[in-house]
């Protein structure tokens, strides 16, 4: 069978142009100038017989046969991108990056890559801290990918904190995470010691705010309900922005912390911080891979994802890492 195909260069154009809305946005992602990319979408509407973009002043609009032209566009670059994939046998090769919420990848995921680095050498990892892995809402899912063309021989993988609802994604559930209080262990000593649940209205709370999600950021007033503590200002002490402040101003002595069981763990088996009560918090979210569907059979994140998944068995279940 026969097909009557624009060149795929004028699809590509259209289809980066299209997800952009510029021109020049579209050519700095194609290593091309503006000039070529409009030259390639005038070949495809050219070809085509039809206007696809409204070229106005200072923006760029899809016209109605675009917008209904996009997705079919983009499904069948995938397809044309799984199936060189698929025609070729690859060892983990290539450049992966790995985008993960910063103090997971500071406090869970850094302290275990010898292990995965040392059986996967020939890999070019880069981990890439970044709060946009953290749902804000429940609209914006996986966009930490918009900025990447996954047709290039780079791959990308999301560990998102979130609700795991990521449609068109591969999505793996990795760990929940549950929160407890913990402080320096200098605290159980102090003036005022830490030694049963009351003796928190005693202590400083030390908020972490870096969850712009405040349906999954830990709550003080939650934690003291379920302590059946009443009678404290759960709102009162210092506010960070990063988890990795609240983090240190724990380890620190400044108070007592409320914190991710997963991501805490190593510094309690360490001394640096201990969990004074068995209290816990639960989340609905909780740690996701995600993965473009488009990716998801090439060697290297394969043998990410079977890595880390066996990761976090081991943490799921308690075990000792």
């Amino acid at each position: 069978m026969s097909y009557r195909l624009p060149p795929l260069n004028a699809l590509r154009a259209f289809e980066a142009a299209a997800r952009h809305l510029s021109f020049k946005n579209a050519a700095t992602e194609l290593s091309v100038t503006p000039t070529a990319v409009s030259h390639q979408i005038k070949l495809l509407e050219e070809f085509l017989g039809l206007t696809l973009f409204r070229r106005l002043t200072r923006a760029l609009e899809l016209t109605p046969q675009g917008e209904a032209m996009l997705p079919e566009v983009r499904a069948g670059l995938e397809c044309f991108a799984a199936a060189v994939e698929t025609a070729h046998e690859h060892v983990a090769t290539g450049k992966l990056i790995v985008v993960s919420p910063p103090s997971f990848a500071t406090r869970w995921l850094v302290p275990r890559l010898r292990r995965f680095t040392q059986t996967e050498s020939t890999l070019n990892l880069h981990v890439i801290r970044s709060l946009n892995s953290i749902d804000r809402d429940q609209s914006d899912g996986a966009a930490v990918f918009d900025s990447i063309d996954l047709r290039e021989e780079d791959s990308q993988v999301v560990i998102r904190f979130g609700s795991g609802v990521y449609p068109g994604f591969r999505v793996d559930r990795m760990f929940g995470s549950d929160y407890i209080a913990v402080c320096s262990p200098a605290l159980l000593q102090a003036k005022a010691p830490l030694h049963q649940v009351a003796d928190i209205r005693f202590q400083v709370l030390l908020h972490d705010d870096a969850l712009g999600n405040e349906r999954a950021r830990p709550s003080w007033e939650e934690w003291l309900r379920v302590a059946g503590v009443s009678g404290v200002d759960s709102s009162a002490g210092p506010h960070f922005s990063d988890s990795g402040l609240a983090f240190v101003a724990a380890v620190d002595g400044l108070g007592v912390a409320l914190a991710s069981k997963p991501l805490v763990v190593a510094a309690i088996a360490e001394g640096k911080l201990v969990a004074p009560f068995d209290i816990m918090v639960g989340q609905q979210d909780a740690y996701y891979l995600v993965t473009p569907q488009a990716i998801a059979g090439r060697p290297a994140v394969k043998a990410f994802r079977k890595w880390l998944l066996a990761e976090a068995k081991i943490e799921e279940s308690g075990r000792p890492n």
